[in-house]
């Protein structure tokens, strides 16, 4: 399996997820805004970008930068907040109107550590059914190496 990072004008253009609006108006009674599904105020913080979606793929980006342990390598926490983000947004995208994911089994495998720049994470439907969907979730460095493979398993709920 390969990975491809999003092209400089892909991760430039802006975002246009395909939310279905009674999710939108759920969630805005919640006081959740649309840029949310790009991992709310965690994603905020980690400045998790989502330059590409569907509900057979999600591609986001995170820099490194801001993101380290004390050690300065890429925290594993923050790889792992990454690939639930993309996950959950490929998973809700999946579920379709009247219905939203939670993620309910995270699966992390650390390869390799990223100490600069910016990593890019792929989520790829591995299993895509009514009430769960399950997604392979591979972070990549500048370079293209693999630094971290994931999996993720939502359960999807109805609104």
């Amino acid at each position: 399996m390969t990975e491809q990072a999003p092209t400089d004008a892909a991760a430039q253009a802006p975002l246009k997820l395909d939310v279905p609006q009674d999710v939108l108006d759920h969630f805005a009674k919640l006081g959740v805004e649309p840029s949310t599904f790009s991992g709310g105020t965690l994603g905020d913080k980690m400045a998790i970008r989502v330059v590409e979606a569907s509900g057979d793929r999600v591609v986001g980006t995170m820099p490194v930068e801001g993101n380290q342990q004390p050690y300065g390598l890429l925290h594993g926490g923050a790889s792992a907040a990454l690939a639930e983000t993309l996950g959950s947004v490929a998973a809700m995208l999946h579920a379709g109107p009247g219905r939203y994911a939670v993620g309910v089994d995270l699966n992390v495998t650390h390869h390799r550590s990223a100490t600069s720049g910016l990593v890019t994470g792929v989520a790829t439907a591995v299993f895509k059914g009514r009430t769960a969907a399950t997604y392979e979730i591979a972070i990549t460095d500048d370079t293209g190496r693999r630094i971290t493979s994931c999996r993720l398993t939502c359960a999807l709920r109805d609104l």
